[in-house]
């Protein structure tokens, strides 16, 4: 009898401990930093594999971290950074592109960062935006009280249309880049991430002593081509026989590694990391895949996936996302529940304790907070949509409605309306058995039909003519005249 009591109790309290736990959790209010590279895959790190990277500071994060190891973005930039800060698939915020005035998130999206911004936390973006170059669309009327970003969707990108950097980073790429800084394009000293990472560890540092709660959003250009990087990140490739764009995208790689040490380093001397989050992700699927080595074709380390960015296979979508929140979440914990970037907006919502106003834009995802508090928590099935969009201007999105698209669920992917794969048992989607499960292809094909007849009215941006002037270029021209050109003084921190 004694000892069902006691077993009683111990049941009691490990349940009183949870609903402790959560309740902390929801509007708790930390500080969350979320730190994004473009273009890195899952095989781009030495913690999941690569044999020829040295990426010790990631590597030690992910060892300190919880992992969602079923984590699923979209296949490009724009769609992916679209879909985070909207909470739904991008097609339904107007994107379908990266260019073509098809890059611009829908003006009628709330941004998660909205919502924080207005529930008293400081919010800064520091590095790539991607998602509107014309002024309605940029960050500082977006939730962002601070702004550090390049044009376009690469540093030196200049398109058809409003999607263009300033000019002068058509030139000098990614070393002493002109950056838009609030209201004021400076000039810049150094290479781009290192840049990026100054600016945002300066103002991290102000949110730190005004004791200012503080979403920092670090989004680097790199490791997006084009491949160029310090030197002394690349000889070591060099050396190894590999040619110049693999030497400078692995030096990218090796250079943001470096630059995340420093910021770790940064929250050990500021006793930072109990009431910060830190997120580390990437945008999409791995773009560098092969190279040559002494003049010789070799394939490079892909963790196993068959392919990479713009992909609708698992390679396309299936990310890094490495969590860490000391004393909060576990360290070296997995969740293989599948989950994905439009998940972040209620979660950070619900950590920030902010109820979702009515009127906003239907929210796709979910809040992560339930796996965060127990990994193991019941997590229902669902369906991830994914289409890489692309297709020609002017032409109707029903001509491309099953061409690069996939529907995954926990346990299948459908691929392009054709090919079915069983990722529980194949995650490198080794072998097709669409034929096998009619049942399972119809239920995901009724699925998918129903969500793409949703979405189709929200494409706003699909007859949208070419802007006539490029907007970057006419505010680094007008600036030019009115007032030049200041050079950027980098923040102490």
């Amino acid at each position: 009898m004694n000892r069902c009591v006691t077993i009683l109790i111990l049941a009691l309290s490990l349940s009183l401990g949870h609903s402790i736990k959560a309740k902390e959790l929801a509007g708790s209010r930390p500080n969350v930093i979320l730190f994004m590279t473009d273009d890195q895959g899952m095989g781009d790190l030495s913690c999941l594999g690569n044999p020829l990277l040295r990426t010790p500071n990631l590597d030690r994060f992910y060892h300190l971290s919880t992992r969602f190891t079923d984590f699923h973005v979209s296949p490009t930039c724009a769609p992916t950074r679209s879909a985070i800060f909207s909470g739904r698939h991008e097609f339904r915020n107007g994107v379908t592109h990266t260019i073509k005035e098809r890059e611009r998130m829908a003006l009628s999206t709330t941004t998660f960062v909205k919502l924080m911004h207005q529930s008293g936390y400081g919010t800064g973006i520091f590095g790539k935006w991607h998602l509107g170059d014309e002024d309605a669309y940029q960050p500082y009327h977006r939730g962002f009280s601070e702004v550090f970003i390049h044009g376009a969707g690469g540093i030196g990108q200049s398109y058809p249309g409003s999607c263009a950097d300033f000019p002068p980073n058509r030139e000098n790429r990614y070393f002493d880049c002109h950056v838009l800084a609030n209201d004021t394009i400076v000039k810049t000293k150094g290479f781009c991430t290192d840049v990026f990472f100054q600016a945002a560890l300066g103002w991290i540092k102000k949110q730190r002593e005004a004791e200012t709660p503080y979403f920092a959003y670090i989004s680097t250009n790199a490791p997006h081509g084009p491949m160029i990087a310090p030197e002394r990140y690349k000889q070591r490739f060099l050396d190894l026989g590999y040619d110049g764009n693999t030497a400078g995208r692995y030096g990218m790689i090796e250079n943001l590694d470096t630059n995340f040490g420093l910021l770790m380093d940064k929250l050990d001397a500021w006793d930072a990391w109990d009431d910060t989050l830190v997120i580390f992700m990437t945008d999409n699927g791995q773009a560098g895949r092969g190279a040559r080595r002494y003049g010789e074709r070799t394939k490079l380390f892909t963790a196993g996936f068959k392919s990479g960015k713009g992909s609708p296979y698992e390679g396309g979508t299936h990310v890094p996302a490495f969590w860490r929140w000391k004393g909060v979440l576990g360290e070296g914990v997995d969740i293989p529940a599948l989950t994905a970037h439009i998940d972040l907006y209620k979660t950070f919502c619900t950590l920030a304790g902010i109820d979702l106003p009515e009127g906003i834009q239907k929210i796709d995802g979910r809040s992560l907070v339930p796996l965060l508090e127990d990994p193991e928590a019941p997590w229902e099935d669902r369906h991830l949509f994914t289409h890489q969009g692309r297709w020609e201007k002017g032409s109707h999105p029903n001509a491309s409605k099953f061409k690069n698209c996939a529907v995954r669920t926990t346990r299948w992917r459908l691929v392009n309306n054709a090919e079915l794969y069983d990722i529980t048992v194949d995650p490198y989607e080794t072998t097709n058995v669409i034929e096998k499960h009619p049942d399972v292809v119809a239920a995901i094909r009724r699925a998918y039909d129903i969500w793409w007849e949703a979405t189709l009215p929200l494409m706003v941006n699909e007859d949208v003519p070419f802007a006539p002037e490029q907007p970057q270029s006419v505010r680094y021209e007008k600036q030019l005249a009115e007032r030049g050109i200041p050079t950027w003084v980098a923040p102490t921190f």
